[in-house]
């Protein structure tokens, strides 16, 4: 089991690193987070909903993602609420003062019938907690941390970043605010993002050592390497700056952005700086924008419409730009969003941005579903797949469609648009720029409107990029954690 002193400390890498490495010695490896607060989510091949970064563990340990991995996904939705997937499958929303009373008993029943089930599967389950696992007042009902721990009696390796200070107290404390018996299932510790000599840090090593009687298994540097960030945070530490990039992509940062793991292959591309704006001043020097997912998506709307970016669009499309929507931004770039039954805040019908002749309803039934299809644009008949979340069906305006600007982006008629100049977009798939042929085309539109050479379109898909990714970390990580002392 992989627990932290705080959050951010590095837990949901340092798990993937692990089940790769376990995977090259020939284990059967899965991951496990029993309780998962995140708007990143990722669909199953049959149509479950689970957190994406452990989908991003399961691809490091060359396994499908299942639900059984993430059997509890908490989404925050503002207010203090959270909506609750409980085996892949939405089954309420709760305030977080009643979350436990609602859900503790049913969550832990989840839980450990996953473990259980996966125990009798696979040689290693490499569990990942949440936050710390030593929040006193949170303690008793904690789904995610040593009660896993505890339950599987698991060695159990304590992650502590140091690039933020104050590394050795965070440990100490941690240990000193465990039980005995969850004190106990600690057997090493690990030091991570660590900049600078490792002999200027030996004497606090021992001392650490010395007075936990436990030893200190890996000091892992500060890797440059891209990794799927977990959580909306990650993206204010996320510097994009590249030699030989010559466009830049901008992707608006909702207050309740989801699914940004979207980006992570256009963030690989090294052609491209990929950033995350939030004001109208930031929209000129973008050669294209994006407008993500959401999981409040008529909050992020007004915020759109407040923060001046939404006025800002017509003008920028007008003057060459590209603007793309997914999910969420898909259905903000169309004329109305209605949500008659309150499911996002109180009812009513909102105007859109009107770039998309199309209206939203939000709809209490979520449509959770794995998609393959062929494109119209850029390039007709080239198959792509991704995944369907959202909440809301969208309807065309056939009289405004057909015969007009705009035109189906795919075969399936359900998943997309796009105006016929190529400048504007909007798409239900997620996942659409994991495809890498795809990709390219896309970024080649965009380049020939700022006169630049075409790339190549001839490159694999991310989930290739993806595996070259983990086979990078397991190597950069195994030359500074000794794992066979958690084994």
């Amino acid at each position: 089991m992989v627990v932290g002193t705080t959050s951010h400390a590095g837990k949901s890498l340092i798990t993937a690193a692990i089940c790769r490495l376990l995977v090259r010695q020939g284990w059967q490896v899965t991951p496990f987070k029993g309780q998962n607060m995140a708007l990143n989510a990722y669909i199953t091949a049959d149509g479950k909903e689970m957190g994406h970064a452990q989908a991003v563990q399961a691809w490091a340990a060359k396994i499908e993602p299942r639900v059984e991995m993430n059997p509890i996904l908490l989404k925050p939705q503002g207010d203090m609420t959270s909506q609750v997937i409980l085996m892949g499958t939405a089954v309420g929303r709760v305030q977080a003062a009643d979350y436990y009373r609602d859900y503790f008993d049913r969550g832990w029943a989840a839980i450990t019938s996953c473990l259980d089930k996966l125990a009798t599967e696979f040689d290693y389950i490499v569990c990942e907690g949440a936050g710390s696992p030593a929040e006193i007042n949170l303690k008793h009902r904690d789904l995610t941390n040593m009660r896993v721990a505890s339950y599987l009696q698991a060695n159990t390796v304590l992650v502590a970043d140091i690039d933020r200070g104050g590394v050795f107290a965070h440990i100490v404390g941690t240990l000193e605010l465990l039980e005995p018996e969850e004190r106990a299932l600690i057997k090493g510790f690990i030091i991570n993002k660590f900049r600078g000599q490792r002999s200027l840090l030996e004497s606090g090593i021992t001392w650490l050592e010395e007075r936990t009687g436990i030893p200190v298994i890996g000091v892992i540097p500060m890797l440059d390497q891209v990794f799927p960030s977990e959580d909306s945070l990650d993206l204010l530490e996320r510097r994009s700056r590249k030699p030989n990039a010559d466009l830049t992509i901008g992707v608006v940062r909702f207050p309740r952005i989801s699914n940004f793991t979207d980006f992570d292959p256009i963030d690989a591309e090294p052609t491209v700086n990929l950033k995350y704006i939030t004001t109208k001043d930031e929209v000129n020097s973008c050669d294209a924008i994006i407008l993500p997912g959401s999981k409040t998506t008529i909050s992020d709307l007004n915020w759109l419409q407040q923060s001046g970016i939404a006025t800002m669009l017509p003008n920028y499309l007008a003057n060459g730009g590209t603007v793309m929507g997914i999910c969420g931004g898909f259905q903000m770039i169309g004329t109305t969003l209605s949500d008659p039954d309150g499911i996002e805040g109180i009812p009513g019908e909102y105007a859109g941005l009107d770039l998309f002749p199309l209206q939203t309803t939000i709809t209490d039934t979520k449509v959770t579903r794995q998609r393959t299809t062929t494109t119209n644009y850029p390039h007709e008949g080239m198959s792509i797949s991704g995944y369907e979340i959202h909440q809301g069906t969208t309807q065309w305006h056939p009289q405004r469609l057909n015969g007009s600007n705009y035109q189906h982006l795919f075969a399936d008629e359900t998943l997309g648009i796009v105006e016929r100049q190529l400048q504007l977009w909007g798409t239900y798939l997620h996942g659409i720029f994991d495809n890498g042929h795809w990709r390219r085309e896309w970024l080649n539109q965009i380049r020939s409107r700022r006169n630049l050479a075409p790339i190549t379109t001839a490159v694999p898909d991310y989930a290739s990029q993806r595996e070259e990714i983990f086979d990078k970390l397991a190597d950069s990580i195994s030359e500074y954690l000794d794992l066979a002392k958690l084994q």
